[in-house]
């Protein structure tokens, strides 16, 4: 049966929801509260030239975004140049660097003169995380997670074992590597996932196989392009956008439809997938119709924030790679600031992205395009002088390293965005980032779920909800959902109360 949807949100599992849910005929109607698709992985322009991605800037699992475009015929070389970076990123300690090569073998050999023998460890790790990987990607994080009977069956009963669901990430990878600098740049991967190692599953080193063993690329013209890429793909399935739309309100109707008021005005639709954050779409909704209340969402565990400055530099700096890791601090310290003192680190890692390196159009000629993330707590004050002092810090270890000078007086262009911008923009629970922190007790069907419990055609997709954060999982999260959208049959309101 045909059924009109509406999709909140135009980010990545919105988008992914819109694309499943037009292929199979339905009308669909996708509301944006921006001036354009991504959520958080927009885009933005300077007038000076410069191109800056908002949000995610390593792609990962490219099987996984493959996947997207091959259910629709299409692949992403239709719309995109993907290029490999080699070396995939660059890792800063205290005492020197690591260089990661894109080629496995090149990256055993690292391995083995950091740490003799550990080359057949890795061998031995990698077969075991891609194990994880194609049972995880292809049978765990497929499923919608309504109940755990869903993970009954005889291929993932007999792959429990394998896939060391109850033992931590950080042990694991200690029992594989002794080095500081091999146990750093295995455990950084997990960082994604919003929670310290020693707090995440080991399930989750098939992390390790989706970055190392199939390498770290970069699409030409900004992680954008994949924004577009896949909006393009949903609307050939007939999918429609409207930007600067925003929900302010959402009900059941007496007919089985649910109303939405968008701008002033109420449209109901058969189905809502609510790619918004999910603890925000409820606060649209009467008490009564939310899944849960705010003691719920106060006792999550939630993914960093973080503070953002994009950066453009009148000048190249030399000696900086498209990616680099500054671990010159120690790790378990600013995640304790992040998720047990709740303040601003004393010794903060960051992360450089300098894109400019591999893709020259996206900083006027001579320039450079820089981007520095360090990661937060969230709900923490976030005001401008705070804000600088960290870029100071950021910018003095980036010349330390770089071996430049005066890095400031070089800024041709300046944007910080940070915890309280995450809450302006996107209505983001206590400004986080990335959505719940994938720990144990929140793994599978012990997230929120993705249907609402009294409103039988209300769905929620995104990162604060099955599979998790990244953007592979909101792209299957998208791909789930509208698969349940469809199955849905239409009833009366009256039926379901």
């Amino acid at each position: 049966m045909k059924k009109k949807i509406a999709v909140i949100g135009a980010g990545f599992s919105g988008i992914s929801a819109a694309a499943y849910a037009a292929r199979e005929g339905h009308e669909v109607c996708v509301f944006e509260q921006h001036s354009g698709p991504g959520g958080r992985a927009r885009q933005f322009r300077t007038e000076e030239g410069y191109v800056f991605d908002m949000g995610p800037s390593w792609y990962w699992m490219p099987d996984i975004i493959e996947g997207f475009f091959r259910d629709f015929g299409r692949k992403t070389a239709d719309f995109f140049q993907l290029v490999g970076l080699n070396p995939q990123f660059e890792m800063i300690f205290p005492d020197g660097k690591l260089d990661v090569p894109q080629a496995f073998p090149e990256i055993k050999d690292l391995f083995e003169k950091l740490e003799p023998g550990s080359a057949a460890r890795l061998e031995k790790f990698m077969q075991a995380s891609r194990y994880k990987y194609e049972v995880g990607m292809q049978d765990f994080v497929t499923k919608p997670c309504h109940s755990w009977w869903e993970f009954v069956s005889p291929k993932i009963a007999g792959s429990a074992l394998k896939l060391n669901l109850l033992t931590n990430f950080r042990d694991y990878v200690g029992g594989y590597f002794r080095h500081p600098w091999l146990r750093a740049l295995m455990e950084f991967p997990v960082i994604f996932l919003g929670a310290s190692p020693k707090n995440i599953p080991a399930l989750y080193s098939l992390m390790n196989y989706g970055g190392y063993a199939l390498g770290t690329w970069y699409p030409m013209g900004g992680f954008y392009q994949l924004v577009l890429a896949m909006k393009k793909v949903a609307q050939e399935q007939g999918a429609s956008f409207y930007f600067n739309q925003t929900v302010e309100n959402i009900a059941p109707a007496d007919d089985g439809t649910v109303s939405l008021t968008i701008n002033g005005l109420p449209q109901t639709f058969d189905a809502v997938i609510a790619s918004s954050d999910y603890h925000h779409t409820e606060t649209l909704l009467a008490e009564k119709f939310r899944n849960y209340d705010e003691a719920y969402w106060r006792g999550r565990t939630f993914a960093p924030s973080c503070l953002i400055y994009y950066l453009g530099f009148r000048e190249r700096i030399p000696n900086l790679r498209h990616h680099t890791l500054f671990f010159e601090n120690d790790l378990d310290t600013h995640i304790d600031a992040i998720y047990e003192n709740k303040r601003w680190p004393e010794a903060p890692l960051f992360y450089a992205c300098c894109p400019s390196k591999t893709d020259p159009g996206v900083a006027p000629e001579g320039c450079e395009n820089v981007f520095l993330l360090m990661p937060l707590a969230t709900g923490i004050a976030d005001d401008e002088s705070t804000r600088q002092k960290y870029l100071a810090e950021m910018l003095a270890r980036l010349e330390k390293h770089t071996g430049t000078s005066d890095l400031k007086s070089k800024i041709d262009y300046q944007k910080s965005y940070c915890v309280s911008d995450f809450v302006r923009d996107y209505n983001a629970y206590g400004g986080n980032a990335y959505g719940l922190a994938n720990t144990l007790s929140q793994t599978a069907v012990l997230k929120p779920k993705i249907r609402n419990k009294k409103i039988h055609n209300l769905y929620y997709t995104g990162q604060l909800t099955v599979p998790g954060p990244g953007v592979p999982p909101s792209i299957i999260s998208g791909k789930i959902v509208a698969g349940e959208v469809h199955n849905l049959k239409i009833k009366n309101y009256e039926e379901t109360v």
